[in-house]
């Protein structure tokens, strides 16, 4: 009896662990098709060198002080609601550059890739998420 229900148990947790990969695959493609019909995300700038407590739902916010770009914050586009803040300048590692176009949509290098939490990795091209899983 005891090896039916080894058997049984061992059975249910990998058919509970593909249950679980399929809406995890449900719920990214319903992310990038929802991204892929809203607006483009823009850049608002703020003077200072800290966030504001809250951020924008989509935007990103740069951090500008004295005419010198510091970091740029946003909250994390998986919908977790993280925020995620990305430093500027030169002299630290690690670091991302920044280019805004003539519409004011925003570009990120390298990939944005949060070890913790929800673990999104995403590039951030012309405004748009474009996700690496």
């Amino acid at each position: 009896m005891s090896a039916i229900i080894g058997w049984l148990s061992a059975h249910y947790a990998n058919w509970r662990g593909h249950l679980h990969e399929r809406f995890a695959r449900a719920r990214r493609w319903v992310r990038r098709e929802w991204d892929r019909r809203r607006p483009a995300r823009r850049v608002v700038v703020i003077e200072g060198d800290m966030l504001p407590p809250s951020l924008p739902a989509r935007d990103i916010v740069l951090l500008r002080d004295e005419g010198e770009d510091w970091s740029v914050g946003m909250r994390c586009p998986c919908g977790c609601g993280e925020t995620i803040e990305l430093m500027l300048l030169r002299q630290v590692k690690p670091r991302w550059d920044l280019v805004v176009d003539a519409r004011d949509r925003p570009s990120l290098r390298p990939s944005v890739w949060r070890k913790t939490g929800c673990r999104s990795h995403f590039w951030l091209r012309d405004g748009r998420v474009a996700w690496c899983d």
